[in-house]
Formats: structure tokens, C-alpha cells, sequence
């Protein structure tokens, strides 16, 4: 069984920075893009970047260009979220993903269109 496991979340002031982390079990995604969604109370879940096997292309959403980093680590099996200059409209669950489909696609895709999820870490950012 194959699992992403998030950590990072929690609660913060306008302004602050979080960095979340998802570990992956196993090294099946080593080749796989991989990002992530978040998912605010009421609303769907929205993409929020994305990042190409070899770690060099990463995708935004408009919402967090400039402000939001992702990374990942191939040889710990492990993507980041690096979020800066946090606003509270960024207050989501926010969940790990995985798929094979090109990181470029992965701003239309749905909740069903990725194979891979995490279980989601809790942002809060207080006004």
C-alpha cells in the first residue's frame, strides 16, 4: 500500500510562513509529478502547484505565484510546499499528491483525475 503522508500544517498570522512536507512510502514516484491541492471549507478542491519528476519545472496556481515554492527530494522521497507572506485566504486543508500525468495538465485536474492522495494537513492563517 502506497501512502503519502503530509506534515507541516498549523495555525499562523497574515504575513507568516509554513513549510508543508509529504514523504512517500515508497520510491514508485520517483519519476511521478507530484504537487498539491487544497480544499477550503464550502469549496472545491483547488490546484495549487505541481513539480515534473526530475524536480526542474514546477506550475502555480495564480493565486500563490511569488509567494508559494514547491521542491521536492527524490532521494527521500519527499515534496515541499514552501509557503511565504501567507494571506488568510490560504486557509485550506491542503493535501500531497501524485500521478503521472504532465505537471502542466494539473490545473484542470479534479479530485478524480489524480491517483495519488494524501490524507491533508490543516492551514489556518489568522488576520
Amino acid at each position: 500500500q502506497v501512502q503519502l503522508v503530509e506534515s507541516g500544517g498549523g495555525l499562523v498570522q497574515a504575513g507568516d510562513s509554513l513549510r508543508l512536507s509529504c514523504a512517500a512510502s515508497r520510491r514508485t514516484f520517483g519519476t511521478y509529478t507530484r504537487g498539491w491541492f487544497r480544499q477550503a471549507p464550502g469549496k472545491e478542491r483547488e490546484f495549487v502547484a505541481a513539480i515534473t519528476g526530475s524536480g526542474v519545472t514546477t506550475y502555480y496556481a495564480d493565486s500563490v505565484k511569488g509567494r508559494f515554492a514547491i521542491s521536492r527530494d527524490n532521494a527521500k522521497n519527499t515534496v515541499y510546499l514552501q509557503m511565504n507572506s501567507l494571506k488568510p485566504e490560504d486557509t485550506a486543508v491542503y493535501y500531497c499528491a501524485a500521478d503521472n500525468q504532465p505537471g502542466s495538465s494539473w490545473f484542470r485536474l479534479g479530485i478524480n483525475d489524480i491517483r495519488y492522495w494524501g490524507q491533508g494537513t490543516q492551514v489556518t492563517v489568522s488576520s
